[in-house]
């Protein structure tokens, strides 16, 4: 089967994300990666209706991130319902949401959790 994997990488959003009451008062910046696996057609595609709008699945992340949680491992998960949801084609995706400057001591360094999500046909 042939696919075709479109990427969004390197989205900067800010949000109030995290387990401390400090972290949904202040916030923190937050870096996304998408990967979305569809299956490629037999014939050439000939209109944004045929494969998954980029610039649409930016606003449904966006949209998504300014609802505080406490888990980005729930942010994750809901952003991959939410785009298979609207985008029934989508096969497979993975969504990495990265916290660049996570609340611990000393600590130098981002945290990232990665969520992969196989969908049946």
């Amino acid at each position: 089967m042939a696919s075709f994997s479109i990427q969004l990488q390197k989205l900067s959003l800010f949000g109030r994300h995290g387990v401390f009451e400090e972290e949904k008062l202040v916030g923190n910046d937050f870096e996304i990666n998408l990967s979305l696996t569809v299956k490629a057609p037999k014939e050439k595609l000939k209109a944004i209706a045929d494969t998954i709008n980029y610039a649409e699945v930016y606003q449904i992340v966006k949209e998504i991130f300014s609802k505080p949680e406490s888990l980005l491992e729930t942010i994750a998960m809901i952003i991959a319902e939410d785009l298979k949801s609207r985008f029934p084609a989508l096969k497979k995706i993975a969504v990495q949401i990265i916290k660049l400057h996570p609340p611990i001591t000393g600590f130098t360094g981002s945290v990232s959790v990665t969520y992969n999500r196989k969908f049946k046909p």
